[in-house]
């Protein structure tokens, strides 16, 4: 069970203090986290890590918040804040799109794909830019993983460049983890996960990561990933055009069998 102690500064950032409003009103009704979650239909692991600034509240659960401790919709007006602090303005309608996709098909050359970062290897990763608000942004990552925890999660298909394996971020101990996860990841019967083989030295992806998100009604949407900001493509020939490097990719890509070997190997430190 998750500590309910030794909560973050409120002052430290908005998601901080988010958090810390919660536990502030929740011990001054008298009510434990596991009598919250279960009035606000979460579990009582969500409610540690959103106190302790580890994961952005949905707007769901912020409203949920609100009518479990009869707050008369404080969370709710907190919310809007939280949320344009822990994600970039640019980066928000992706997000919501991402949380109301049946498909996502990703592309990454250099990195293991956000969503299938471990908690320790995405503060190794952003820690290397030297971010001043590191513990949001960490947050802010792993609360996007929640879309594996719907009762139906997307459908996911994960290419990435053998080169992502070949980057140990964080250490010996944070990237066999990292592997470990990412092997478990792609046993799951709605998640594949492909490698693109160092010796394909040209491929459909070179222009960079990208994102094709497919929903149950509407059009597809590409989001194409960049080095200051990412941006959201509606076109439809631009869609079509991300929806064809990415079945190029699939095509040279090692077969999902062949890829879970090949992270094995480097798990092991078979290979270099």
């Amino acid at each position: 069970m998750t500590a309910e102690t030794d909560a973050p500064d409120p002052t430290s950032s908005l998601l901080a203090f988010f958090g810390s409003e919660l536990e502030r009103i929740r011990t001054a009704a008298g009510v434990s986290q596991g009598e919250c979650a279960a009035e606000a239909h979460t579990t009582q692991s969500m409610i540690s890590k959103i106190e302790h600034a580890c994961r952005v509240p949905s707007e769901d659960l912020a409203r949920d918040l609100d009518a479990a401790l009869k707050t008369g919709g404080h969370f709710l007006r907190l919310y809007p804040l939280v949320i344009k602090y822990a994600y970039p303005s640019w980066f928000l309608p992706f997000i919501e799109l991402e949380r109301e996709a049946t498909s996502m098909r990703v592309f990454e050359s250099q990195i293991i794909p956000g969503l299938l970062q471990t908690e320790d290897y995405a503060r190794a990763m952003l820690t290397a830019v030297r971010p001043d608000n590191l513990e949001d942004l960490v947050a802010a990552r792993m609360s996007r993983q929640e879309v594996f925890e719907r009762p139906m999660p997307p459908r996911m298909w994960f290419v990435m460049d053998e080169q992502a394996l070949r980057r140990p971020i964080g250490g010996a101990d944070v990237w066999r983890v990292q592997l470990e996860s990412l092997l478990k990841a792609g046993q799951s019967p709605r998640t594949v996960i492909q490698v693109v083989p160092r010796k394909v030295v040209a491929h459909g992806g070179l222009a960079g990561p990208f994102t094709v998100l497919g929903f149950e009604e509407g059009a597809d949407v590409l989001y194409v990933d960049g080095f200051s900001q990412g941006r959201t493509a509606l076109d439809a020939s631009e869609v079509a055009a991300g929806a064809h490097a990415y079945d190029l990719l699939k095509a040279v890509a090692l077969s999902p069998e062949e890829s879970a070997e090949l992270i094995g190997g480097y798990m092991e430190g078979r290979k270099s």
